[in-house]
């Protein structure tokens, strides 16, 4: 099954199939970063810059800042959500993410 993803108004949505699904403005509990020196960046996402789907995982580089510290960046690849079934599942922000180097690629 084919996913359109993309962003919208200037990174500030991503859209799953032409319905915008996850916005920037939501808290990231960041873990095994490169954000900033705090060991759990709470990182407020400020535009989506990349996206990306493989296997049914969306994922995103996020920029934004630390709000601990301060620390502008953006983000390696973090799961915003999963596609099961033609249908959108978004992971919850508040929980902890740990982003990855580079969004794994489809196995076929």
């Amino acid at each position: 099954m084919t996913v359109a993803i993309h962003t919208l108004d200037d990174g500030a949505w991503i859209s799953v199939n032409d319905a915008r699904r996850v916005s920037v403005s939501d808290l990231w509990l960041l873990a095994r970063h490169d954000v900033c020196a705090c060991e759990v960046a709470d990182f407020l996402a400020e535009a989506f810059v990349s996206v990306s789907v493989a296997d049914g995982d969306i994922a995103a580089k996020i920029a934004g800042r630390c709000i601990l510290c301060g620390e502008e960046s953006v983000t390696d690849w973090v799961t915003v959500g999963r596609v099961v079934d033609g249908e959108f599942h978004g992971v919850v922000p508040e929980s902890v993410h740990i982003p990855r180097l580079r969004h794994r690629k489809s196995a076929r």
